[in-house]
């Protein structure tokens, strides 16, 4: 299931087959990739870039103290590197040693770096000279912040806290409130509306809010910025939205007498709609519904909405001149997976139109060039997630950057800063230019650079006749000590979402070279509903959970096997997690040959679906199974028994190791324990992974090596190594 009402976070695979002989082979390295080594790793992210270009600083996650099987504890900094000198000097730490930072931003005039830290009890906003010296707290509240935007005159800050709507701008009455919970014998709650809870928390009644306050001055209280309860043409929602939303929901006008933020209300029907509206706040002005929807078009703004969308509208940015405000927009209600419009609106006139409406891509944000003719955006491409470049008067799309995953990027001028990571290397920090994007450099070092005793395995994608003969891709990745001629056993990974993708980038939950690292070949199916390959393959699954899908599965292992023969299908394991774990679920009971033989020796279930319509009564967002199954589960039972694993446990038989988190309601406890109990009570050989402290994913360390084990242990009993 997807993570959150976010673009999916399912990561895409490979880097450019010209980059292939920088790795160490077999014969010069000693070992393959392990768990521990995935851990080890430095992990960077998060590069902005000053406004001159001339440095950019990103964050770096180092981890300490590792001893045998615990990975250590992990720490966060932020890191400098001086773009004018092409030499080898490093890199250098700028925040403090100890400190845990993310965040960062630089002031307008490019003299002052801001960050997030907890580092006095509660996450504020911090500041530091930009090149370096002793940070000072920006903001001193006794809630933690969990965004920020600066203004551009640099003198105020947007920041984001959660507060009792009720409270408003009254700090101490959210803490008050928060203290009397704690201290009452009484531990009931009420609720009488949907959420009760969202992804791993369990719903308290406060709601994410902007406020405005300036820097160097936060012991004193802020502005309320948005709605409050009395708001009510708009209602009452979290700004950014949860549980994964961040400061690219909101943005401050070049003049900085105004914010845009995007916004679904908690009302009711949150749990079931995907309805995000921008809107406007100026002070002294009444708020603006810009993208307006026809529950609230009795209050249409001045000037002219933009249209009646009950779908979801985000990520808004200003042009320089504070003249055109862009976005992007989704058209259908209720899909979460829905394609991202690129939109513009005349902010005089109200006036919208779609910049690129013949590119088939779903556009991940929205970065404007220098000149503002140009955005920049990222998108899900054909197994890859590359860097692209749209001019806003044609709507031409161009491949700006390729060869992997981009993750995150920023630009200034004509310098274009951007982490990247592919099957073989977890994210580097590259530079380049705009006009010369080809002649990057990486300014830190690859996975392979850091381990020169390990062995990636090579990979490769393919394509095969799919369902109803359409083109269908894949990867297959070879054991880190391939031998030409030699068969190998196969980890078969089956991507989560479903609407997601398994190409080529890097994962430090499903992470195929761990298995290559392990000996095994790997393969890995883009089945009818992955992302990258056009909104019409990506909605094909809706409504056919295990129809396309899996013909396209048995297809793509048959053509795999007859394309690459080092391929042993009589040592093969199928695996996976979420929308992946429930194809694990109902391959268990469909896919047989025709003397009734399954081709898997085992299989491995992570947080799966086991009863689709339980499903819809008990997973928090509700908008997926009913967009999915096309109805709810008491307008449409049918729709959720079609494709339903729990009506074939009568024809289960191969052994399945199943995982499950205690803090997912995504996916909750109930399918995971309904899963092995099925297994142990026909007698198939199974075990119970179960982590009382993880949600929808394994996060803590510790827990992902023991998960990492836990799975090897099982392969390696039932297809060897």
């Amino acid at each position: 299931m997807k993570p959150a009402l976010k673009p999916s976070l399912i990561l895409p695979l490979a880097l450019a087959v010209a980059l292939g002989a920088a790795w160490a082979s077999p014969a010069e390295a000693a070992r393959g990739f392990d768990v521990r080594d995935l851990h080890a790793l430095d992990r960077v992210s998060s590069p902005v870039l000053s406004p001159d270009g001339a440095f950019v600083v990103f964050a770096k996650r180092e981890m300490s103290g590792a001893k045998g099987d615990d990975p250590g504890k992990a720490s966060t900094s932020l890191w400098i590197r001086d773009l004018r000198t092409r030499d080898l000097a490093p890199a250098k730490r700028l925040t403090p040693v100890g400190w845990n930072v993310n965040s960062p931003a630089f002031s307008a005039d490019g003299k002052w770096l801001y960050f997030l830290s907890a580092q006095s009890g509660t996450q504020q906003v911090y500041v530091m000279p930009a090149t370096g010296g002793t940070p000072s707290q920006a903001t001193h509240y006794p809630l933690d912040v969990g965004s920020f935007k600066v203004s551009p005159d640099g003198r105020r800050l947007a920041i984001s806290m959660e507060v009792f709507p009720d409270c408003g701008a009254d700090i101490d009455c959210t803490v008050k409130r928060l203290e009397e919970r704690k201290a009452s014998r009484a531990t009931g709650v009420v609720y009488d509306q949907l959420f009760v809870r969202h992804w791993d928390t369990w719903e308290d009644g406060r709601h994410n809010r902007l406020f405005v306050t300036s820097p160097g001055t936060g012991k004193s209280r802020p502005t309320t910025f948005l709605v409050d309860s009395s708001t009510q043409s708009s209602g009452v929602g979290n700004v950014p939205s949860k549980p994964f939303g961040g400061n690219d929901e909101y943005t401050w006008s070049p003049d900085g007498e105004s914010i845009v933020f995007a916004m679904r209300r908690a009302d009711r029907q949150e749990a079931w709609s995907t309805d995000f509206d921008l809107y406007r706040y100026r002070a002294g002005q009444p708020l603006e519904h810009l993208t307006l929807d026809d529950r609230t078009g009795a209050n249409a703004p001045s000037p002219g909405p933009t249209g009646q969308n009950r779908a979801w509208d985000t990520g808004p940015v200003f042009s320089a001149d504070g003249s055109k405000l862009y976005y992007r927009a989704m058209k259908r209600p209720g899909f979460e997976a829905d394609r991202f419009a690129l939109m513009e609106r005349d902010v005089a006139t109200g006036a919208t139109r779609e910049i690129a409406p013949d590119w088939d891509r779903s556009a991940d944000g929205i970065v404007l060039s220098a000149d503002g003719r140009t955005i920049y955006t990222t998108a899900q491409d054909m197994g890859e997630h590359p860097l692209f470049a749209v001019d806003i008067a044609s709507g031409k799309v161009e491949k700006v950057v390729g060869g992997g995953s981009i993750s995150s990027f920023d630009i200034a001028g004509d310098t274009l800063v951007f982490t990247r990571n592919s099957l073989q290397s977890g994210d580097q920090v590259f530079v380049t230019s705009l006009s010369n994007p080809q002649a990057e450099r990486a300014i830190t070092p690859s996975a392979s650079q850091v381990l020169p005793d390990v062995a990636f395995g090579d990979y490769e994608q393919f394509s095969f006749p799919g369902w109803n003969g359409e083109t269908v891709h894949g990867y297959v990745v070879k054991p880190w000590n391939y031998e030409e001629g030699k068969r190998y056993p196969v980890a078969f990974l089956i991507h989560g979402g479903p609407q997601g993708s398994f190409g080529n980038g890097w994962s430090y939950r499903w992470n195929p070279q761990t298995y290559a690292g392990q000996g095994y070949a790997v393969v890995m199916i883009d089945f009818h509903g992955s992302t990258g390959y056009g909104q019409a393959f990506t909605d094909s699954i809706s409504g056919d959970w295990g129809g396309k899908p899996l013909e396209d599965l048995q297809k793509g292992w048959a053509a795999a096997q007859q394309k690459y023969p080092f391929l042993d299908g009589d040592k093969a394991c199928a695996l996976g997690a979420s929308y992946g774990g429930y194809m694990i679920n109902w391959i268990a009971g469909n896919w047989f040959d025709e003397a009734g033989r399954s081709p898997w020796k085992c299989l491995v279930n992570h947080d799966g679906v086991f009863d689709t319509r339980a499903m819809g009564y008990v997973t928090e967002e509700l908008w997926f199974t009913e967009w999915e199954n096309q109805g709810t589960p008491f307008d449409k039972p049918e729709n959720f028994e079609k494709f339903n694993p729990v009506n074939h446990v009568a024809k289960w038989r191969v052994p399945m190791l199943v995982v499950q988190g205690e803090k997912d309601y995504r996916v909750p406890v109930d399918q995971g324990l309904s899963t092995f109990t099925a297994l142990q009570r026909k007698g198939i050989e199974s075990k119970l992974l179960y982590f009382p402290d993880e949600n929808h994913w394994v996060l803590k360390p510790a827990n992902s090596v023991l998960w990492h084990d836990t799975v090897n242990d099982w392969l390696k009993k039932h297809i060897g190594q």
